[in-house]
This record gives structure tokens, sequence and C-alpha cells, in this order.
């Protein structure tokens, strides 16, 4: 059972998903239901193709329940900002301009936004980087750049959908202490699917277990580790078996 960890962000209330065809329905997400608190690091933990990217969507408007609700408590549901898998940047803009584009199609002031933009720029660690092209980027530099123009429009919830899923084991734990960095500076109400149980221990305030298709919550863990975390700390250790074996994922 969940402890209070302090105001609810978020409340999904017996969310269910099923896409419809001419021969069979499909059943994606099963009657889930989720408090996500003010600022807490969240994570969806579960197998591939169980259901984790559909509840994200839904939690973020792209995707409508079948059946119950997704509720903001401060009643602002595009206050959302979506880190994607792949790294969702346009290559024929600069890095600057990839930033401010939320802004831009804002129509905010032009000072005003790039003054914003390189702020988040120098936060994600792209200072100097500002007029290169994404084919100038590597892997990590890329999903900087999403993350930076995610938090351009000062989102309050903050999805991020495995992104660090394609990078290499180096770049994906650079990225996972770039990402809390952040977090802890720019504090927002994150919630980070994944399927790799050592991401879910390191990043997390909670992990949410997911089942296989259909979604289901198997089990909420609450991860009281202090931070910054240590992959091979024996307490890391037993809780990451512990998850493992309450998991349905092939390892």
């Amino acid at each position: 059972m969940d402890e209070q960890l302090g105001t609810i962000k978020v409340k999904l209330r017996n969310i269910s998903k099923s896409f419809y065809s001419r021969k069979e329905v499909f059943e994606a997400v099963d009657n889930i239901s989720i408090d996500v608190y003010e600022n807490e690091f969240l994570v969806l933990l579960g197998p591939g193709q169980c259901g984790k990217t559909v509840l994200l969507n839904m939690i973020s408007g792209l995707e409508s329940p079948t059946e119950g609700t997704v509720q903001f408590t401060d009643n602002n549901a595009t206050d959302v900002g979506f880190v994607f898998q792949k790294t969702a940047v346009f290559p024929w803009k600069t890095v600057m301009e990839n930033v401010e584009l939320p802004l831009e199609l804002k129509k905010e002031d032009k000072t005003e936004r790039r003054k914003r933009a390189q702020y988040l720029i120098d936060l994600v660690g792209l200072n100097g980087f500002e007029n290169s092209l994404p084919k100038q980027l590597s892997g990590g530099m890329k999903q900087r750049v999403g993350i930076a123009r995610a938090y351009a429009n000062n989102p309050q919830v903050l999805l991020m959908d495995e992104p660090f899923g394609a990078l290499d084991a180096q770049t994906r734990y650079q990225m996972e202490e770039e990402v809390l960095r952040i977090w802890e500076q720019e504090k927002r109400t994150v919630i980070f699917v994944t399927n790799n149980i050592e991401e879910a221990v390191y990043l997390a305030d909670r992990v949410i277990v997911l089942s296989s298709c259909p979604a289901k919550v198997k089990e909420i863990y609450n991860i009281k580790l202090q931070r910054p975390r240590d992959y091979v700390n024996q307490d890391f250790l037993r809780l990451r078996e512990a998850i493992e074996k309450n998991t349905d994922l092939a390892l």
C-alpha cells in the first residue's frame, strides 16, 4: 500500500484502455488506479509491449481511456512535458531552435524565449552547441535537447517514455545521473517509463511494477535509498532482487 508522500498532483482512477478491430478487442491497460505526488520521481516498470506507453499517453491526453479518469488536481491537464523514446528533434533546426520551438509556437517574445532556451541549454549541459544541428550531436546529446525542450513550457508534470533505451550502457548511466541532477534543480513531478530494473531503482522515489499486457499494478515499492545511489551497494542489490522476483520481465 502507498504511504502518503505529500500533495497529490495527478489521480488515475480505474483506468482501462481497449483497442477495437473488426475481428477482436485488444486490452492494453486494465483497471489501474494510481496517485502521483507533487515533485516525486515516479517510475512505471514493466516488460516491453505491456501497455506502459499507452498509460503514459492517457496521462498526457494523447489518448483517452476506454474507462476511468485522469485528473490533474490543479485542473491544468495541458501543463505537461513529454520526452519520447526516440529522439524527437527536428533535424533541420539547431539546438537553440529546437529548444525554443514550444515558446515560439506560443508566440512568446523572441528575447524572452531565447533567454529561457539558453537557460535550459545550459541546464542540460549543451552550452556551446546552440548552433549545432542534430546530425552533429551524439544520441545522449539529442536526448538532452529533448529534455530541455520538454522543460521549455515550464511544465508541472514531465513524462519520460524510456528515453535512454536506445543509448549504449555508459551513455545511459550518464543520462540517468543528468536527469536526476536536472530534476533536483528544477523540481517537477516526473513519471518515467522503463523496462530496466536497475534504472528504476536508481532513479525512483517509487517504483510501480506493471504486469504483462494488459497492464495491471502488481506491486508498489517506496525506494528509500539515499541519493546518489550505488549500483553495487548491498541494499540496492537486495531491492533490485526483490523487485525482479515480482516482475514479468525476462532477464
